[in-house]
């Protein structure tokens, strides 16, 4: 009984321990800078993408997903050559369905509806990379017997014209050749552009790199906060003179609030790194 009691006044003490220094931290810059940092660490746009990849991180609405939906119409609007892939667990028959809700908040941000894919099966980010390099392929073999049927009705005339058959059938199994390679090569090497949280992104981009894109970019979906001065004073809105006035500080009323659900937030995704890792994920 002595060491059940001795085990669960360790217990308190650390969990107070740990209170104490989330709430000092929340009144510091800290949280937001190592979130920062986090989001911009893989953050940037190199080259123009093939494809838009929208990592749903909640329903819809949502302010996760329609922050994502919203950077992500900026750089279709920008790209206007890339495809936009939505990857987001959910019934893509059911108009209801978040997956259409992300489908619908880009269509009314003005990305084009034919711009618009599906990968609505993945349900952890290594699972979303695998199966988005899956759609990818499909997408990119079905361009291949495109061209494929145009090199076979290009083969075809060669073998109609006798006096250069063997020259022009030479330049159309070359052709063939050239196709098939690329075919076979430019899945890797097709540029992304993922778009998600900024203390997700880091993640992500490693993960969709280690299941075989080399070109991953990263748009971290941050937010932005009002311009306007937020603060008041409670005696002219008839306030009790007893209690404490805040209006000044905007620390206690927004900002400490913030950064203890930031430092949520990278608790989680530091845990999600961690295993990850440990799975030969990253």
């Amino acid at each position: 009984m002595k060491r059940l009691k001795k085990i669960v006044k360790i217990l308190l003490i650390s969990i107070g321990v740990v209170a104490l220094i989330t709430a000092i931290l929340a009144m510091t810059s800290a949280p937001f800078w190592i979130r920062y940092n986090m989001g911009m660490k893989r953050a940037g746009i190199h080259r123009p993408p093939d494809y838009i990849v929208v990592l749903g991180g909640g329903g819809m609405p949502s302010e996760s997903g329609l922050m994502r939906c919203w950077y992500a119409a900026k750089a279709a609007d920008r790209f206007p050559r890339s495809l936009v892939i939505v990857a987001l667990p959910g019934d893509t028959t059911d108009p209801q369905s978040s997956i259409n809700g992300m489908k619908d908040e880009l269509i009314l941000r003005g990305v084009a509806p034919e711009r618009i894919l599906f990968e609505d099966s993945g349900t952890n980010t290594r699972a979303e990379a695998l199966l988005v390099k899956s759609l990818i392929s499909r997408i990119q073999n079905t361009k291949f017997k495109c061209q494929n049927s145009k090199f076979k009705m290009q083969n075809a005339e060669c073998r109609m014209q006798d006096g250069k058959f063997k020259m022009q059938n030479a330049k159309c199994k070359m052709q063939y050749q050239s196709i098939n390679q690329s075919v076979n090569q430019s899945i890797n090497y097709l540029s992304i552009l993922l778009v998600t949280s900024p203390e997700h992104l880091y993640r992500a981009v490693l993960t969709f790199k280690k299941a075989g894109f080399l070109k991953v970019d990263g748009l971290p979906a941050f937010e932005k906060d009002i311009e306007t001065d937020l603060s008041f004073n409670s005696g002219l809105l008839g306030g009790k003179r007893y209690v404490p006035d805040v209006g000044d500080n905007v620390v206690l009323r927004y900002k400490f609030w913030n950064y203890l659900e930031y430092e949520l937030e990278l608790l989680r995704e530091y845990v999600a790194i961690g295993y990850y890792w440990l799975m030969g994920w990253l």
